[in-house]
């Protein structure tokens, strides 16, 4: 038996299905987290047949009649492949809004079953709703549901109801009226019809105790949280905290107690092997894969403590509304206000983040935001971050803070460049977004969102990470006739000939030697490499060790043995995070933008960004701390000047471009 999840964004569905299935899948206070179907079996604890039911999970609707791309799936699910049973999940909040898209379905040859969603908010404003008289009214079962609570949330309820529904026949209370329909005014008219219908039916079933337009606490709160100018402040005040928290107080407690497990597992691994065992061998376990895979676990503390706190305000409803003060300025630069979605989304992962640009319509636009989605620090860029910070920022919050707001402001920029490129600079947009009550978010939730994303990360830490380390530590071991090389020889090993010629390019940005160019590039298969691959090349058992740390900023260990000064190591991060993302995040690119051109002009767009960038920061970084420019500065200004001379020329044919739109628009007017 399988059933479909459908009913508007942000009304619970997607928290349903994780409640039926025990699944994982993001939950989210906007449309577009659910961009495909997702199936699951709904949990043994909650299906009391012996039937095998299936739920798929829809991406959210407001009509059947689609206006994105998200509701051209649910659409096309619905009619194509014929579910047993259709559970609408209805916003008992907000119940006028979502009946529209209930009266559509009701007029389909499925069953149909309502969860009344939310119904324990509805209770707590004193509102109510007659459940049995809307069941009759609609023809069709309608049962209570808190899919937030594991007591007493009608789930069970709502698969038994579904199942005995199943091959039943249901009449829409006017399906009538709706068939048949052949032009514009006939379904003017049934859309008039259908709202008629939706208000006498919700002035008989809903009772509310508190007027529609009166100004709540809620809404005050948002007077200042949503505002145009104090919203900006609000959410850096927010976010270093966030990075205090899990940077510098909570992550590095538990990083400790990891990082002692790590060096307790490397010392009992080499005692096992003993000393006849080959160089090689020993060398290549302890340090390619155990010390380089463990360099990166030992971070996972802090990713963990980023996570949890960064799920609770997405839980509280407080992620929204950052959505909501970004969009004024993403529309100034000829984004659409949906691309702030898969950038809030893209900070746990590009590649979701990438995906979720297919919900923008203009094709302008998709393709814009999905080339600069992945400048926002994902969780495979967190451990940088978190080692850069400590090793030579003495764990400043300062640093993530920094990141993520310079990564939006390189968005804002990189869309300005784009708009005027592409010549399209006058299109309108517009978002839509409801903003969900902000409520006491689930500690339980966000752990549950937390394990989830330490999982994947665990797993990539094992795989991925693992061979890459693993393959570095033979390259730099062997020489290209295949013998060892000696101890502090290792310029000469096969890692360093294929690295030497790009660290040459990297010499103008403060980091011109085989190691750090190495690291760059292994990032590109997986971010977290980059970490892994520096424990290799320079035979370091352990980044975060905070008595190790714990001398001065820029003074500890590590930092000698890296050699940069702060400005350096500064723009080492930068390139890293504002360079092309990881080979999976490039394959949703493509995959989103539909076109070889845009790709690759996006690559290289990324690329020259991040040097840039990064070219800026430690020439002027080193200007400011040291009163001259650093090394290679004469060509990397050249460079970074035939870039920009790049860019501007295609700017000029750009607005040129857009003059001749303008001018054919008005001739045609």
């Amino acid at each position: 038996m399988k059933i479909a999840l459908a009913g508007n964004p942000n009304s619970g569905k997607t928290t349903l299905f994780n409640a039926l299935t025990g699944k994982i899948e993001h939950v989210g206070n906007w449309a577009g987290v659910t961009i495909e179907k997702k199936e699951g079996a709904v949990k043994k604890a909650l299906n009391r047949s012996d039937r095998t039911v299936t739920i798929v999970d829809l991406p959210g609707a407001y009509s059947m009649s689609p206006y994105t791309s998200e509701e051209s799936i649910t659409r096309d699910f619905v009619k194509n492949e014929k579910p047993d049973v259709i559970i609408n999940i209805v916003d008992a909040t907000n119940l006028s809004r979502s009946l529209f898209f209930t009266t559509q379905l009701l007029n389909l040859d499925i069953p149909v079953v309502i969860a009344l969603n939310k119904s324990d908010m509805t209770k707590k404003k004193k509102n109510s709703i007659e459940v049995e008289q809307l069941s009759k009214l609609l023809c069709c079962p309608v049962v209570e549901t808190i899919s937030i609570k594991e007591d007493n949330n009608g789930l069970q309820k709502l698969i038994a109801t579904a199942i005995i529904v199943d091959g039943k026949s249901q009449a829409a209370p006017y399906k009538g009226e709706v068939e048949n329909l052949t032009d514009v005014k006939s379904v003017e008219k049934s859309d008039v019809a259908r709202f008629a219908f939706i208000k006498e039916l919700v002035a008989k079933v809903e009772m509310k105790s508190v007027k529609s337009n009166a100004q709540t606490g809620q809404d005050a709160l948002d007077r200042f949280v949503a505002n145009k100018w104090l919203g900006i402040p609000i959410f850096a005040a927010v976010m270093w905290g966030v990075f205090s928290l899990s940077q510098t107080h909570v992550g590095p407690f538990f990083a400790d107690l990891l990082v002692g497990w790590i060096d307790g597992f490397y010392g009992l691994v080499e005692g096992a092997m003993g000393s006849d065992i080959s160089p090689v061998l020993s060398s290549l376990l302890l340090d390619g894969i155990i010390g380089g895979v463990g360099a990166v676990v030992g971070f996972l503390p802090l990713i963990m403590v980023l996570f949890f706190l960064l799920a609770l305000l997405e839980d509280c409803g407080y992620m929204a509304r950052v959505a909501l003060v970004m969009d004024r300025y993403f529309k100034k630069v000829g984004l659409s206000g949906k691309s702030i979605i898969p950038m809030v989304i893209g900070t746990g992962c590009a590649i979701p983040g990438v995906m979720a640009t297919r919900t923008i319509k203009n094709e302008r636009q998709r393709r814009t935001t999905a080339m600069l989605t992945p400048f926002m620090p994902c969780g495979a860029k967190l451990p940088v971050i978190a080692l850069f910070a400590g090793v030579f920022f003495n764990d400043a919050a300062w640093v993530g803070t920094t990141m993520y707001f310079l990564a939006i402001a390189i968005i804002i920029a990189g869309a300005f460049i784009i708009v005027h490129i592409t010549g399209e600079k006058n299109a309108r947009s517009f978002f839509i977004m409801e903003l969900p009550e902000y409520r006491m978010p689930s500690f339980k939730r966000a752990a549950v969102s937390m394990m989830s994303r330490a999982k994947a990360f665990i797993i990539k830490a094992g795989t991925i990470i693992l061979l890459c380390n693993a393959a570095v530590q033979l390259m730099q071991t062997f020489n290209w006739q295949f013998k060892v090389v000696a101890e502090g020889a290792e310029s000469s090993s096969i890692l360093a000939s294929i690295a030497s010629p790009f660290a040459f390019l990297l010499i103008p940005l403060g980091f011109g030697v085989w190691q750090l160019a190495a690291a760059a590039i292994t990032g590109f298969i997986a971010k977290e490499n980059v970490v892994g691959t520096l424990a290799v090349v320079y035979s370091i058992t352990n980044f975060i060790d905070t008595e190790e740390l714990a001398l001065v900023a820029g003074g500890s260990d590590v930092a000698a043995v890296m050699r940069l000064t702060s400005a350096a190591a500064l723009s080492y991060l930068v390139f890293n995070l504002f360079t092309p993302p990881c080979f999976a995040a490039i394959g949703a690119m493509n995959a989103e933008m539909e076109n070889k051109k845009w790709l690759w002009a996006g690559i290289g767009f990324q690329f020259g960004m991040g040097y840039v960038i990064s070219f800026l920061t430690y020439q002027i970084g080193t200007l400011i701390t040291t009163g001259k420019f650093g090394q290679g500065f004469i060509y990397g200004f050249i460079a970074v000047a035939l870039m920009i001379a790049y860019v501007t020329s295609l700017v000029i044919k750009g607005n040129k471009k857009a003059v001749m739109k303008l001018n054919l628009s008005v001739k045609v007017t």
